[in-house]
């Protein structure tokens, strides 16, 4: 009995054939490369949990939005840290915010350079939490306050006018309050950026894989945890109902974060929703890569690119990423 011949085997065979075949690639123009923006000059201070990722200041951030144009990726994401914090989050809104001077210098120097702005309130309040805190007074420390979510909109939808007057491109909600992308369209609409879209951290879960983050943005939260607005790693069917309303509230585009422990929310999200579909490679997936990297226990850059292009097979189409400048160094 004649067998047939196995042709896919046969493909293997070379690097050539392989690359001819191949069902999923990645390239820079998928990629965001997030950005941590800081008070004073001439600071590029690296950060200790994610090694090569800086805390930079106005000054340097131009330099390196040059550098990312320049490698072929498309967008960078900032983030803030204040001057002051303080109960009201007046950081993150005023128009002379450090997100907001960041956005001006880098559209004066790079001005292709799609500038995508996060829209919280933790890292520019004195408690660390995405909304204004009330404190009631509860048995347990879990219950000794609660986060207000109507008036925390006030303040992301001002957030979002803010950045986008000075010229952010894309609005960036990842607060994770009910009913912000209403409100900030809403806003957005009113101001005559109609023509902004928003980007929604639509299922971003509690997770344990934002340490290195918090270091870097300084944003721990003083008090509690952030769990009660944050989703619950078990729910992926809550995932997709969160996705859907902020899809009905006017979300452009949707986010899953993180992306490595939740390929499976991903893969779901894109058979359901015909939207741009983001993932964010998070600052602890990064970490671990670095760590285990450094002790030798694993293939640096092959491992990297695996991991980034299993986000995409599952898939997203734009991955926000800590390793996008290393990525496109090694396939642009």
């Amino acid at each position: 009995m004649a067998f047939p011949v196995n042709r896919q085997r046969r493909l293997r065979r070379t690097e050539a054939l392989r690359s001819l075949v191949r069902e999923t690639r990645l390239t820079p123009s998928g990629f965001v490369y997030p950005l941590f923006v800081c008070p004073g000059e001439a600071v590029r201070k690296e950060i200790r949990s994610m090694p090569g990722i800086f805390n930079f200041s106005v000054d340097e951030v131009v330099k390196e939005a040059h550098e990312v144009y320049s490698l072929g990726i498309p967008a960078i994401m900032l983030f803030g840290l204040p001057e002051v914090k303080d109960e009201m989050a007046t950081g993150a809104w005023i128009d002379n915010g450090i997100v907001q001077r960041t956005a001006r210098a880098i559209k004066a120097a790079v001005p292709n350079l799609l500038i995508m702005g996060d829209v919280c309130l933790c890292e520019y309040m004195s408690h660390g939490h995405c909304g204004i805190v009330k404190k009631v007074g509860g048995p347990t420390p879990e219950t000794q306050y609660e986060i207000v979510n109507d008036v925390s909109l006030d303040l992301l939808a001002k957030t979002a006018v803010s950045q986008a007057r000075a010229g952010i491109d894309i609005i960036a909600p990842s607060d994770m309050m009910d009913g912000r992308i209403d409100a900030i369209r809403a806003a957005l609409d009113a101001h005559g950026f109609e023509n902004t879209p928003i980007m929604s951290y639509a299922a971003k879960f509690a997770s344990g894989f934002y340490g290195p983050f918090r270091e870097a943005a300084d944003s721990a939260p003083a008090f509690g945890d952030r769990r009660s607005y944050q989703m619950d790693p078990a729910n992926a069917r809550e995932a997709m109902r969160e996705i859907e309303l902020d899809v009905q509230e006017g979300a452009d585009m949707i986010m899953v974060k993180p992306a490595l422990p939740y390929l499976d929310v991903i893969a779901e999200a894109r058979m359901r929703f015909d939207l741009p579909l983001a993932a964010y490679q998070v600052s602890g997936e990064f970490a671990m890569i670095k760590a285990a990297a450094q002790n030798g226990w694993i293939d640096h850059d092959r491992v990297m690119l695996e991991s980034l292009l299993s986000i995409q097979r599952a898939g997203a189409s734009i991955i926000l990423t800590y390793f996008a400048k290393e990525a496109a160094k090694l396939i642009g």
